[in-house]
């Protein structure tokens, strides 16, 4: 069963038994494994991408998506404790950096265990009040509006009726993943924290992203990519030679 469970939420790893490390992957609100399709092959062969499929997108479409941050934390915990096996990394954007960030924590109290790296990505410090109104719950005309302000959802689709009946659930959902998440502060990580923004991103500036460095003792770097928040896509080449040198060094 447990097996099962794993190949539910790491349907697209592809175990590479000569890996020194593994790279856990979250997406960022309505993303899905598939954000991280071409990273394996722009990382080293010493990296194994374990893309995280969470519930409500891609194979996992019939599930419920989850609406809280320790809520995922909480369903995938088990599948990361049975890979513990690796020195392990978490690499996560917007919505999925709370999650590598909370899932970091539980694993230091119940495990004893930290990443080797932690790399955050276009999210401010969880300390920090939200930048930007809360939207999830808005009337949806005003919510699909949010969501072509915000650039991170293909016009195409949003002229879409019937694919944004599908979307809509699962969008609120995360939002509300990301939107909700507040940090106890108390416990303080130990492992290297990488943090990446965008330099045109208007929610999550540059003074956000750098307050970050109270959530470790450990070293800390911030590096800023051209783009808005969204340059995981845009600037992806530029992430990805980052991530492969830092990788390198852990």
């Amino acid at each position: 069963m447990s097996e099962s469970t794993d190949n539910v939420w790491l349907a697209k790893s592809q175990p590479a038994p000569q890996a020194r490390v593994r790279l856990f992957c979250f997406p960022y609100a309505g993303g899905s494994s598939l954000t991280f399709r071409r990273w394996p092959e722009a990382l080293s062969p010493e990296v194994e991408v374990c893309p995280v499929q969470l519930p409500g997108r891609g194979s996992r479409m019939s599930e419920p998506p989850l609406k809280a941050v320790h809520d995922i934390v909480e369903a995938f915990l088990p599948v990361m404790a049975r890979r513990l096996d690796k020195p392990f990394a978490f690499f996560g954007h917007s919505m999925g950096g709370a999650i590598a960030f909370e899932l970091s924590r539980r694993l230091r109290s119940d495990c004893g265990v930290e990443p080797l790296r932690l790399f955050i990505s276009g999210r401010r410090a969880p300390h920090l009040a939200p930048n930007g109104p809360v939207i999830y719950d808005l009337p949806e005309p005003e919510f699909k509006e949010e969501l072509r302000r915000l650039n991170g959802t293909p016009a195409e689709l949003l002229e879409h009726p019937e694919m944004m009946e599908i979307l809509v659930p699962l969008l609120r959902a995360d939002i509300s993943v990301s939107q909700t998440y507040r940090c106890d502060s108390r416990l303080s990580l130990t492992c290297p924290m990488t943090i990446y923004g965008g330099l045109e991103d208007a929610h999550d500036e540059p003074a956000g992203l750098a307050a970050w460095r109270e959530h470790t003792l450990g070293p800390f770097e911030l590096k800023m990519f051209a783009g808005d928040h969204f340059f995981i896509n845009t600037a992806q080449p530029q992430l990805l030679d980052a991530l492969r040198v830092a990788l390198n060094g852990v």
